[in-house]
């Protein structure tokens, strides 16, 4: 379905003052901008791109209406001409895009984008924005589907999100990255995600007993539910379940599957299962959830814990560890010449870029090279064309099919970068000689 898209005034003032001031010198050669991040964060080994697809979403329908120019009328900032053009602008460029679910590495651009300098200028902020956030959280969902090891992953994370635009694309975020599932409603009918949820502990303390408590659950709900085990006592509540799955014998109703949210969960799964399976009712699957993140997965799965899912909130949402990265959209070429900002510690490769990716014969990643886009290198080059003259070159793809393709490409990390763990030796990204010639000639030029 359509949704409603934030106003183009979601943006920093200083793009529209910028834009103001292209407009009046009569500046509307074409800028080449990308979008890459300059150095990983400590407690991630890679990245996985994600949020294009809205990122081309923003591009498309790109406009300012009567109402957003008035209001910027009034702040007494713009010139009326300028203003009046500003209802005229649309994205007329091109994007070249690393596909959503591409694993990426400090310095390699995931997005290209060539357009006259205005309107180039323009979308930086919300471009940031859009891309920073999906492909923050699709890179902590990476690394809690590796921890998992095929267990069954559902993003319960929304009432912990930075508000309901962050809620609803860090669930799509999360099952780009190959989440099972979201608790929230909203993504599954924007998005297709498949719905998860059981019930909370105040659906079992508004009841005099927990057994009632399940026994209502159970008989009003449609389809096959899944309870929550741990409000009192987890041991006496499997007991409970017991008695009712016996009541149960025979009729429609089905309980499906247990959650366990609190204290030690290996041990706590580790006698319902044994409960469980006493009683002939393997079936049932145990899910398990409260601050789980990655390290705690891996801890569970390592041990052996008897746990066939897990829900996975705030660490995921609010990306807890990591909740940042260094993502910078940068000007690399205008009116037919390379451009280099030289700052200390945040100093950029020049011109318009490619990312040639070599794999072994397992497809396993051996290692990456940026290069100027136009020389020819060896490997899978991983930006492609996606849009032209403001419009898309093909239909997107699917948000199952993005998710299937993320799925491969995580797999084909080599094992160092998969491990959790903080150090070890990074993902090789070496720069052509081509293109450290060129930015010494611009550092040379400007001496």
């Amino acid at each position: 379905m359509s949704r409603a898209l934030p106003s183009i005034l979601l943006t920093d003032l200083y793009q529209l003052v910028m834009a103001q001031t292209y407009f009046e010198l009569d500046m509307h050669e074409t800028a080449v901008f990308e979008l890459f991040t300059r150095r990983l964060p400590p407690q991630r080994r890679f990245l996985i791109a994600a949020g294009l697809e809205q990122a081309l979403e923003y591009l498309e329908r790109l406009r300012f209406t009567t109402e957003d120019i008035a209001y910027l009328s009034g702040l007494g900032t713009f010139t009326p001409r300028f203003l009046d053009h500003l209802l005229t602008v649309r994205f007329t460029g091109a994007v070249h895009a690393m596909p959503e679910g591409t694993p990426c590495f400090a310095d390699e651009p995931i997005l290209r984008i060539t357009a006259p300098i205005l309107e180039s200028q323009l979308i930086e902020s919300r471009i940031l924005n859009i891309c920073h956030f999906q492909t923050l959280i699709a890179s902590k969902a990476a690394r809690v589907l590796l921890a998992a090891q095929g267990r069954r992953l559902v993003d319960f994370g929304m009432r912990r999100a930075h508000e309901a635009d962050a809620a609803l694309f860090a669930a799509r975020a999360a099952y780009l990255a190959g989440f099972d599932a979201t608790a929230t409603v909203e993504a599954g009918r924007t998005f297709g995600i498949p719905l998860a949820g059981t019930l909370a502990h105040s659906f079992i303390e508004a009841h005099d007993l927990e057994i009632d408590a399940f026994r209502n659950f159970v008989r009003s709900s449609a389809s096959a539910t899944t309870l929550l085990l741990d409000t009192y006592d987890t041991e006496r509540a499997t007991r409970r379940l017991l008695r009712l799955l016996e009541e149960l014998r025979g009729t429609p109703q089905r309980v499906q599957g247990v959650r366990i949210d609190s204290g030690d969960l290996g041990a706590e799964a580790s006698r319902v299962r044994s409960l469980l399976d006493a009683a002939g009712h393997g079936e049932i699957q145990i899910i398990a959830s409260g601050g789980l993140d990655e390290h705690a997965i891996e801890q569970l799965v390592a041990a052996g814990a008897p746990i066939d899912a897990f829900g996975v909130g705030t660490a995921l949402d609010a990306a807890t560890d990591a909740p940042a990265l260094d993502m910078a959209y940068k000007l690399e070429w205008y009116a037919g010449k390379a451009r280099r900002k030289r700052s200390s510690g945040k100093a950029t490769w020049p011109g318009a870029k490619q990312v040639h990716r070599v794999r072994d014969a397992q497809g396993v990643l051996l290692r990456d090279r940026i290069v100027l886009a136009e020389e020819q290198d060896p490997g899978e080059a991983l930006l492609q064309p996606v849009l032209r003259q403001g419009r898309r070159l093909t239909p997107a793809a699917s948000l199952p099919a993005m998710r299937e393709y993320a799925r491969r490409e995580i797999l084909t990390l080599p094992m160092q970068l998969r491990q959790l763990a903080p150090g070890g030796e990074p993902h090789p990204v070496s720069v052509s000689s081509a293109l450290q010639a060129l930015a010494v000639s611009l550092d040379r030029n400007d001496a």
